[in-house]
């Protein structure tokens, strides 16, 4: 008899004590401190959550990398697409291959795309599945391709000649190949040369690389460069800048 009173004398302080808990709680801010309690089980652990956590389960670092790699990337293409210029060609005929995405002018074509502009007897286009589009430039014997990007914002134009003219509208980049020769004019003057068998030079990055051959434009089949110290090309641009305003500037 007198441990049953025992017991419930003990279960009734205890039920006392967690109704007491539970007020205090009530009234505490709502970001209480966790109270200390064991570590629960693995399997536990993975239904259970802690009052401060989100109740939403989060993807793998592994899922999300993958999955906002994939975005970017779609993202990237997407805009890429949508900012590509659009391209004028003139030329005497058209052949258009459905099958391939191939078009093929031919016949003093003209290419105006953006501040680029393109010269050629013949020129083989197709689209990429991006949009991103490339291009193979070709002329009859005694012919060169050229081609001309201009950059008006550093008063700058970039003039390329050759045999032949590779474009990739991905990567931005342009190779002359055959008797190539590339010249960068600032403010309508020429400032560097490169000649070479094979000359690349991108847009983007506004790197150039130039390659020796048996068709090199320079003598000896070796690769040559004529280089103006950059403070002039600089000093040239400035000088173009404070003109601009009342003169327009002339390029060759």
């Amino acid at each position: 008899m007198t441990l049953r009173s025992t017991t419930t004398l003990h279960s009734w302080l205890i039920a006392s004590a967690i109704a007491l808990a539970c007020t205090t709680v009530a009234a505490q801010p709502t970001t209480p401190t966790p109270a200390k309690h064991s570590s629960p089980s693995p399997a536990t652990a993975l239904t259970t959550h802690s009052p401060t956590s989100a109740t939403t389960a989060q993807p793998s670092v592994a899922s999300t990398s993958e999955g906002t790699a994939g975005k970017s990337a779609k993202a990237a293409g997407a805009k890429k697409s949508a900012d590509e210029p659009d391209t004028l060609i003139l030329s005497d005929t058209l052949n258009y291959n459905d099958e391939k995405k191939e078009s093929t002018f031919t016949g003093n074509v003209i290419l105006t795309r953006g501040d680029m502009t393109l010269r050629a007897d013949k020129l083989v286009t197709h689209e990429d599945a991006d949009g991103f589009q490339y291009g193979t430039a070709t002329v009859n014997p005694g012919n060169l391709v050229f081609v001309r990007q201009e950059t008006p914002a550093k008063f700058q134009v970039i003039e390329a000649r050759g045999l032949r003219a590779e474009y990739n509208g991905k990567t931005d980049q342009i190779e002359m190949i055959g008797k190539a020769i590339v010249t960068k004019f600032v403010c309508g003057k020429p400032f560097d040369t490169i000649s070479g068998d094979r000359v690349t030079f991108n847009q983007k990055t506004n790197i150039y690389q130039a390659f020796g051959g048996a068709n090199s434009a320079a003598q000896g089949g070796r690769v040559r460069s004529v280089a103006v110290p950059t403070a002039k090309s600089e000093a040239a641009a400035a000088d173009c800048q404070k003109k601009s305003a009342k003169h327009p500037v002339k390029h060759p």
